[in-house]
């Protein structure tokens, strides 16, 4: 587990492109990405809450992203479990300030750390963000 978030985290760091918080944003020819998030829900096209954790057994999680000067381009949201590329939802983005959400319902095997990258039309990393997954301390899952 601490070789994994080790590994993770020196990626990161050899990334210099890439926003590791909220407050950076990353320029990409004349186009940014002001916010991003996982969030547990989204109202009025905005995140209601900030996840780094989700515990079992919620299965369910967003993730947002505010779009700056990107408008004619499609951007990617890259879902990662352990490494591994497990979805891609595409954005064409049509103004100027865009707001985009993908969704993700958890399986309850999928234990462990997850990303997002936010890709340009290019294949440009953007933003990535991280969240964990975890099984619950009180969690029993229903008899069958």
């Amino acid at each position: 587990m601490v070789s994994s978030f080790r590994s993770c985290l020196a990626l990161l760091l050899t990334m210099p492109s890439i926003a590791l918080s909220e407050d950076t944003a990353v320029l990409a020819q004349g186009g940014q990405v002001a916010r991003a998030q996982f969030t547990s829900a989204i109202e009025n096209r905005e995140p209601v809450d900030k996840v780094a954790v989700l515990s079992r057994p919620a299965d369910e999680i967003f993730f947002f992203t505010e779009l700056r000067d990107l408008q004619g381009r499609t951007v990617v949201h890259r879902w990662r479990y352990r490494g591994e590329v497990v979805s891609q939802v595409p954005f064409d983005v049509g103004g100027p300030r865009w707001r985009v959400f993908s969704k993700k319902v958890l399986e309850p095997d999928e234990i462990g750390e997850w990303s997002v990258t936010v890709v340009d039309d290019t294949g440009w990393p953007l933003y990535v963000e991280l969240f964990r997954y975890e099984s619950g301390e009180n969690f029993a899952p229903p008899s069958e």
